[in-house]
């Protein structure tokens, strides 16, 4: 008598490249995978019932540990039931930000086509660090930069712009290219209202503690008051303004700041993560006149540009002012593929590297409130 354990069925594996997600096998795999992931995720779309999870981190933390009780097991349950059951328990703990009665905290829902698209670079997984990894990426990269530098600055000459991901990675830059260009040590001069990245930025790149101006009762910032400030401020300077303010979405006067950076030669950047979007309307462009006056834009196009997270730009009115962002990487872009016509890409990210310096805290504008303000700095 023979038993099962005696004779076992041998199962031919899996495909190998039915397991990847690029070529004909692994897409088709995708496909099906798909079906299951977005059968699930709407399961837990109806489990939620509302735009988020009922309970608190416990509840949510106590579901997510269920289906997730082993941590890493040493044997699976196969893909389709793994995917099926964390993408229905994801669901259920998420916010929807596209549901009715959702106000979002940050996060706009993006388009469906958007989170479409997102599939398709997830299958070729191009990496923007050579040519040779992303020939159509690159391309359409710098397609893509070349449009939005134009809509930022549509009289100037050579503008250029990066792909981040987020404002704040794009202050950083800003200011990084600020004191590159400065050659020294730069003073941040931004409003109480400004977005937290940027006096972090300050301390990330080793920079003075950023002056920090207050803001009017209307939470906006007055030329006049940093018209002071920048005066009794010595050395190279970045006036930085904000085009829709995290809290209130408010708008710095853009054009009137941009002139007090000009008659004290700082450069003047503009954090236009939320209102950025404006310029994509014929009817509402013209709240950010003025726009073009700085020397850095950052854009969020994860906001009002409906992408999925992360998605950032940073616009520079002259594409030389990047230069100090090119390295050089013997594996990525090498002598041999430059003079063969390879662009080289590592010049269009600072993700790259990281440098870590003593934090310090921002220094508070000590010569009193000028008149009109109302409250203390943030």
């Amino acid at each position: 008598m023979t038993t099962q354990q005696d004779n076992p069925v041998v199962t031919a594996p899996p495909d190998p490249a039915a397991r990847l997600a690029g070529g004909p096998a692994g897409i088709a795999a995708v496909h099906r995978m798909l079906a299951v992931a977005l059968a699930a995720t709407s399961s837990g779309d109806r489990a939620r019932g509302g735009p988020g999870p009922s309970g608190g981190p416990e509840t949510v933390d106590a579901a997510m540990t269920a289906v997730l009780s082993t941590g890493l097991p040493r044997h699976g349950v196969g893909a389709d039931a793994a995917l099926s059951q964390i993408c229905a328990a994801f669901a259920a703990g998420s916010v929807n930000p596209a549901h009715p009665l959702c106000a979002a905290h940050l996060h706009a829902p993006p388009l469906a086509v958007a989170a479409a698209a997102d599939i398709a670079a997830g299958l070729l997984n191009a990496s923007m660090d050579s040519w040779d990894q992303a020939p159509s990426a690159s391309t359409l990269e710098r397609l893509v930069t070349a449009a939005l530098a134009g809509l930022v600055y549509p009289r100037t000459r050579a503008p250029d712009a990066l792909i981040t991901t987020g404002g704040t990675e794009s202050n950083l830059v800003a200011l990084l290219l600020g004191r590159e260009r400065a050659g020294a040590r730069l003073q941040l001069i931004c409003g109480a209202n400004a977005h937290h990245s940027l006096p972090r930025a300050a301390w990330m790149l080793g920079l003075p503690p950023a002056v920090i101006v207050p803001t009017g009762s209307d939470g906006l910032l007055r030329p006049e008051h940093v018209a002071r400030a920048v005066a009794a401020t010595g050395g190279p300077m970045v006036v930085a303004a904000t085009a829709g303010t995290t809290d209130h979405g408010g708008l710095d006067p853009v054009p009137e700041l941009a002139a007090v950076a000009a008659e004290h030669g700082a450069f003047f950047h503009v954090d236009a993560a939320y209102g950025g979007g404006l310029l994509f309307s014929d009817q509402r462009r013209h709240l950010l006149a003025g726009l073009d006056r700085a020397d850095t834009v950052a854009l969020d196009m994860h906001k009002f540009g409906w992408q999925p997270l992360a998605a950032g730009i940073l616009a520079v009115r002259d594409a030389a002012w990047l230069t100090p962002l090119s390295i050089t990487a013997d594996y990525l872009n090498a002598d041999d593929d430059v003079e063969a016509g390879l662009p080289p890409l590592l010049g269009r990210s600072i993700r790259t590297g990281a440098a870590t310096w003593p934090r310090r805290s921002p220094r508070r504008w000590t010569a009193g409130p000028p008149s009109g303000c109302t409250g203390p700095p943030r």
